[in-house]
């Protein structure tokens, strides 16, 4: 199953912001599990980046962002992306569309975030992280 991870989910991990952190955690470790391809964007690695360089300085923050970068795959945007963003009426959040565009150029099946609204438009299906946890049982 590829799963796309949004920024918010790696900021609670990368920040260990609980009580958020216990299941986003859980969900950054299907990495390792052979039935998951773990996925995020440039754009989310930036936001987490961004985030976890407030909390914990910048030789860290990178490292961290190392670490996630080296397990996870990141979805590619181009200008094919930005141009389906660009043409659909119904995404009012740029970044939300590149996102989920480059979710779906990567054959994911699943955007896991904490926001789930902001994916208003999206035909994949949208957890957030308990939820996604609870439908793994």
């Amino acid at each position: 199953m590829k799963i796309f991870l949004d920024a918010n989910v790696l900021v609670a991990v990368l920040n260990r912001e609980y009580p958020l952190f216990t299941y986003a955690a859980r969900i950054v470790s299907l990495v390792d599990h052979p039935r998951f391809e773990v996925f995020t964007s440039p754009i989310c690695l930036a936001i987490a980046f961004y985030f976890a360089e407030k909390k914990s300085g910048t030789e860290l923050a990178k490292n961290k962002i190392s670490i996630l970068s080296k397990k996870m795959k990141i979805t590619r945007i181009d200008s094919k992306t930005v141009d389906l963003v660009s043409e659909n009426p119904a995404i009012y959040d740029f970044e939300d569309g590149l996102e989920y565009y480059s979710a779906i150029n990567s054959g994911c099946e699943i955007i896991i975030t904490e926001d789930v609204s902001d994916f208003y438009f999206s035909e994949m299906q949208v957890y957030n992280c308990i939820s996604f946890l609870e439908n793994l049982k």
